[in-house]
């Protein structure tokens, strides 16, 4: 790491380690700071942008119903950030029971992975359980078991220096602090995020950019600081669900990302991550909302569409649970609605001859349905940029994800 390249000491101080390496000593966050106009007029835009967002989220008649696409959304943009190749329909073919090539099985373990993470802070964080150190760990455990990176420690806190970008600690564009200076900082980290003076999103802006300036994991940090998020806004009550997926913008701008990032511990100043963060926030959460709307008013549909054909009950109960699962097979049809098999098949078939939905597989067994209308009021305009044809920057070529 080069240490003339970080001209100022108000985010941490460059030191050398006894060992030979430079590393980066995160400061403590501040408590307060002084915005200028420009992003104190970004900051009322986003939140304003959550707040509804947020209020179409509570006005939805079954939101369990409606989570599970977003929450897919995130885990596959999310981990396509750190090099992961699974869309949206493998995720959820993946889920339905479908065997994917060798090549891309990992893959899309590890979005599946991200899913289980997410949903299990979602439960701990509503059973009362704060956003800590603890917390990271039990997610962090969940999303690199049985996946590459299992061999990585998961759920524990690392022992020893990583870097980011470069091959060597000697020529890595950044180095985070080693482990003593790392356990105060995450300390620090996890009581700035129990307190409630700061507005909410300033406060998730800094609390992600201190989070992956600290990396405590040998894998996974980014992933796990991204979950922050949602986990937080579904905490603090600006979301009653985690619908905003984040991940889309940082995937979209991800050179962006990773250099502002840099440039807040180089520089020591907040307001061009902050601006960013708060442009991505503004973003998609109106992205979400009219996504959110598009979802209601066709589960609307065709909820109304079925009473008046006078279709039985197992058909109109399948379709409103695809629009949390619009990748089904009969079994998990039967599952879902408490149904025999036979049930199942005819309330699926009924969907098939509506059009509401597809056989993708072409097999005479294991079969596999897909709800076109729904997958598309999700992820159909949602830009997906190829990993391989972005720009890279020195920070997508971590050592560490």
């Amino acid at each position: 790491m080069q240490p003339d390249a970080f001209t100022s000491e108000e985010r941490g101080v460059v030191r050398k380690d006894p060992t030979g390496f430079w590393a980066f000593h995160p400061e403590p966050l501040p408590r307060r700071l002084d915005l200028p106009q420009e992003v104190v007029t970004l900051l009322d835009e986003a939140t304003g942008a959550v707040h509804r967002l947020g209020g179409v989220g509570r006005l939805i008649p079954n939101p369990h119903l409606l989570i599970g696409p977003h929450l897919r959304l995130e885990a596959v943009l999310s981990s396509r950030i750190e090099g992961t190749k699974t869309d949206v329909g493998q995720l959820l073919r993946f889920e339905a029971g479908q065997t994917p090539p060798p090549e891309e099985a990992d893959d899309a373990r590890e979005v599946q992975n991200y899913v289980i993470a997410m949903e299990h802070g979602l439960t701990r964080v509503r059973g009362g359980f704060p956003v800590s150190t603890r917390l990271f760990r039990e997610m962090h455990e969940l999303l690199l078991s049985g996946v590459r990176g299992q061999q990585r420690r998961p759920g524990e806190l690392r022992t020893s220096p990583v870097w980011i970008g470069g091959s060597t600690l000697d020529n890595a564009v950044f180095v985070p602090p080693p482990p003593d200076a790392m356990n105060d900082a995450l300390s620090h980290l996890e009581r700035f995020l129990q307190e409630r003076d700061m507005p909410l999103l300033v406060q998730l802006a800094l609390a992600h950019y201190q989070f992956e300036a600290i990396h405590p994991f040998l894998d996974g940090n980014g992933r796990i600081g991204r979950l922050l998020i949602p986990v937080m806004l579904v905490l603090r009550g600006a979301l009653p669900q985690p619908l905003l997926y984040l991940s889309a913008y940082f995937e979209q701008h991800r050179s962006e990302y990773y250099d502002h990032l840099l440039f807040t511990s180089q520089k020591g100043d907040f307001v061009p991550w902050l601006s960013f963060f708060l442009r991505g926030v503004r973003r998609q959460a109106r992205d979400a909302e009219e996504r959110t709307v598009r979802l209601v008013e066709l589960q609307h549909e065709l909820r109304n569409e079925l009473l008046e054909e006078g279709r039985s009950n197992s058909v109109i109960r399948l379709g409103e649970y695809l629009f949390s699962v619009p990748v089904i097979t009969a079994a998990r049809a039967e599952e879902l609605i408490g149904v025999t098999r036979p049930t199942a098949h005819a309330a699926i078939d009924a969907l098939v001859e509506r059009g509401d939905l597809v056989e993708v597989t072409g097999r005479d067994r294991g079969r596999i349905y897909e709800a076109p209308r729904i997958f598309d009021a999700v992820y159909g305009s949602v830009e997906i940029p190829d990993r391989e044809t972005q720009h890279q920057t020195p920070l997508d070529m971590e050592g560490d994800r």
